[in-house]
């Protein structure tokens, strides 16, 4: 079984962002982007490694890579949900967008930057698991430029599907930890870049530095679902509470329609005499 979860966003660093898995974060961008946008080669920018991960810790939690026609890519596993992650996520793309500059181009030369975001959370008012962004015209629907795409994919709205090759990845990505090598769905084991990723995790070792960061991301991950719990749970009885509430004091409103007298429907519905003027007025 795999013991590692591939949620935990340095493990997914790792596990996508090393040099010798290449094949695997080449996959799954694909499983993403559109037909027009497959990569077929790409080159990492900021490679997991296990120096930069005891140098800066805090520097390692998404990838960057450029594929072979120049476009630009950062993917980040989020765990942890955060105010404003929208605007977050916009400022990202943006200072990878921009800091191609930095290397002496100029803007005829920018190129396409795509931005993934995996998030362990729910963050959009938006029904699919999967959405993309782009910069249209509101009217003609006419797309202004195609340099900014921003994707984001809540793995908490993933329904256990099986029919795209994102469904698939989603999957490993809530599952991994729950799977044995031998015993993967059917759909999971047919693809030789998942199948490898399990046994990636499976045969994972951390040194002492990553085993204390995993640890402690992986409490996060397990306070943050005890917290969302809690939080869902309170709104239902505080949303039944203030269904009663409202079904109580409709019904004194059609009894005051009627012209029933004040102790008469303090009698029926338990609100005060008080309470009932208030409504009246």
């Amino acid at each position: 079984m795999c013991r590692i979860n591939p949620r935990v966003d340095f493990v997914f660093k790792k596990l996508f962002g090393s040099e010798e898995n290449k094949d695997l974060l080449l996959d799954f961008i694909n499983s993403v982007v559109s037909e027009d946008d497959r990569v077929t080669e790409l080159e990492l920018k900021n490679p997991y490694n296990d120096k930069n991960f005891r140098n800066d810790k805090l520097s390692i939690l998404d990838i960057k890579a450029v594929d072979q026609r120049g476009r630009w890519y950062n993917i980040e596993m989020q765990i942890i949900d955060q105010e404003y992650f929208d605007k977050r996520a916009l400022y990202y793309w943006a200072r990878l967008y921009s800091g191609q500059l930095s290397t002496g181009i100029n803007y005829d030369n920018l190129k396409k930057t795509i931005s993934i975001n995996i998030l362990n959370f729910k963050c959009l008012d938006e029904e699919n698991y999967h959405n993309i962004y782009k910069i249209i015209n509101m009217e003609s629907k006419e797309e202004f430029i195609d340099h900014l795409e921003i994707h984001f994919i809540e793995l908490e709205k993933y329904n256990e599907n099986f029919s795209t090759m994102l469904d698939r990845w989603v999957n490993f990505l809530k599952r991994a930890e729950k799977y044995e090598e031998n015993k993967l769905p059917k759909e999971l084991a047919e693809v030789s870049t998942i199948k490898k990723a399990v046994e990636i995790l499976e045969e994972m070792s951390l040194n002492k530095d990553e085993r204390e960061s995993y640890e402690a991301r992986l409490k996060w991950l397990r306070d943050e679902d005890a917290a969302l719990k809690k939080a869902e749970k309170k709104g239902r009885e505080n949303g039944k509470e203030e269904g009663i509430k409202e079904g109580i004091e409709k019904i004194a409103r059609e009894a005051l329609k009627n012209k029933l007298d004040l102790k008469t429907i303090s009698k029926i519905t338990g609100l005060s005499e008080e309470d009932i003027l208030r409504l009246k007025n």
